[in-house]
């Protein structure tokens, strides 16, 4: 039984019990992206580490994530969805336990980048399983709405539950926990999830694509988070645009294209992507703002911080669970997006006044509340129009693209909202403001920046996206309808 018939042939129960079983996969790789921050200081503190060189407990694994996407991607299309999937969390759980056992910081950062190339693996597949188990519109709404939850609200368990295991426990138990969880996901997956063949490897590879994205986006990944000396960083960061560059030229001639251009010209494939972009970045830039907002200006410790978030995941669940697939079905993608969006954006405007003596209940909760209202409509409806590619062949490299691009957007919008808010921090402190007020005014400044890309957001999805759902074209046809 192949993948793209999946969705006809096995029962509704099966089927969303697999959703179950993938989506508990997921939340265990968003968790990990997170639930190590607030163990930072006591992972410096047992293994030494220097501050410059603790940001690589977590770049070591963004970087290889973040790389190694697109290609895994287009090896689900070829191997199995599902072989892959499996794979990829055998190397993240294995990984996870060496960085647990880690006793010095060579073997944590070497085996940190190992569970990122585990997660890359896995997580590359994700949404092309979902909508290939769901094909019909509604279903396929509420489950990426399923996912679209588990996605948001990873995050904020993630910092939770790495106050409550960093506290109760040790840090290593911030790794260790994903051994259990993944060896049981592997074993759930192995009997709920029907195996696809794929299209086999003789179906074609391409060796220099695959080289030159892979080594083009890690390299893009690492001068993104890397706070190397500038002179530096723009070297390497000329040289990943020359990789990239030449990755697409070797598209456009490839016998069997890793990336088929074709697919960009897809409308709704290119307008979710860009669309994409611009949200993660203002998302993340917003998480990591906020998360340093609370602490370093309101005084709250890790365990509380991680409580703040609550708001965010809880709002997210009533409307990605129950009320936006309804909103998608009747309305369609484009104005439930669009709504979404807004409203995110409205919350992170409230953020960008935020006081140096301010109270959660009065000057974050809104906005938490908000933010996971908005993107509970939002993220279901953009992934759903980013995956329309038309052919079943294609959705692992397209699911490969869009987890790049959330990645991309992630590390471009943390690191650049981020530099702003130090930036104005300094400025400020330069002039004689007091710490705590100076903090507070380079917070308020990378709100204005996240608040700027969601309402970025807004206008590039009532631009480019089609008012009206039209039916998605493979890269192929598309492709053929250009040639004489």
């Amino acid at each position: 039984m192949t993948l793209s018939s999946q969705g006809s042939r096995v029962s509704g129960r099966s089927r969303w019990l697999a959703l179950v079983v993938i989506c508990l996969a997921m939340l265990m790789l968003v968790l990990d992206g997170t639930i190590v921050v607030v163990a930072l200081p006591a992972i410096q503190a047992d293994l030494g580490f220097t501050t410059p060189n603790l940001a690589w407990v977590v770049n070591a694994y963004l970087v290889p994530f973040g790389g190694l996407l697109l290609i895994s991607g287009r090896l689900g299309d070829l191997v199995g969805k599902r072989r892959m999937f499996v794979i990829g969390l055998c190397v993240f759980t294995v990984a996870s336990l060496l960085c647990g056992l880690a006793v010095n910081q060579a073997m944590l950062i070497a085996f940190r980048a190992l569970q990122g190339a585990g997660a890359a693996l896995a997580s590359s597949v994700v949404l092309s399983m979902i909508v290939t188990l769901f094909p019909e519109q509604r279903e396929q709404g509420r489950a990426l709405g399923v996912f679209s939850f588990v996605q948001g609200a990873g995050a904020s368990i993630g910092m939770l539950a790495g106050g409550v295991l960093t506290q109760r426990l040790s840090w290593n138990w911030t790794l260790l926990v994903n051994v259990p969880i993944g060896i049981m996901v592997v074993a759930a997956t192995l009997m709920v999830v029907e195996r696809d063949r794929g299209q086999g490897l003789r179906a074609g590879v391409d060796v220099l694509g695959a080289v030159l994205v892979t080594a083009g986006a890690m390299l893009l990944v690492y001068v993104i988070v890397d706070t190397g000396p500038a002179a530096g960083r723009w070297s390497l960061f000329l040289l990943a645009a020359v990789l990239l560059a030449g990755f697409v030229l070797r598209q456009a001639k490839a016998a069997t294209p890793l990336l088929p251009l074709g697919l960009f010209r897809v409308r709704p494939v290119a307008a979710g992507n860009v669309v994409m972009v611009l949200t993660v970045a203002g998302m993340m830039g917003f998480q990591f703002l906020t998360a340093l907002y609370l602490q370093q200006v309101l005084g709250l410790d890790a365990l509380m911080t991680g409580f703040a978030f609550v708001p965010t995941p809880l709002s997210n669940a009533v409307v990605t669970l129950w009320l936006g697939p309804r909103l998608i079905t009747r309305f369609g993608a484009r104005p439930v997006l669009a709504a979404g969006l807004a409203i995110t954006a409205l919350g992170l405007a409230l953020l960008a006044r935020v006081p140096v003596d301010g109270e959660y209940f009065a000057d974050v909760f809104p906005a938490l509340l908000l933010a996971g209202i908005g993107m509970g409509g939002a993220v279901p409806a953009l992934v759903g129009v980013a995956m329309s590619v038309g052919t079943p062949e294609h959705t692992g490299v397209a699911s490969g693209l869009l987890n790049t691009v959330q990645q991309l957007g992630s590390a471009i919008g943390t690191a650049a909202l981020a530099t702003l808010a130090a930036a104005q921090t300094g400025a400020l402190l330069a002039s004689g403001t007091g710490p705590k007020e100076a903090a507070a005014g380079g917070f308020r400044l990378a709100y204005l920046g996240s608040t700027a890309l969601l309402v970025a957001a807004v206008i590039a999805g009532l631009l480019l996206m089609p008012a009206r759902p039209v039916a998605a074209r493979s890269p192929e046809s598309t492709d053929s309808q250009r040639t004489p």
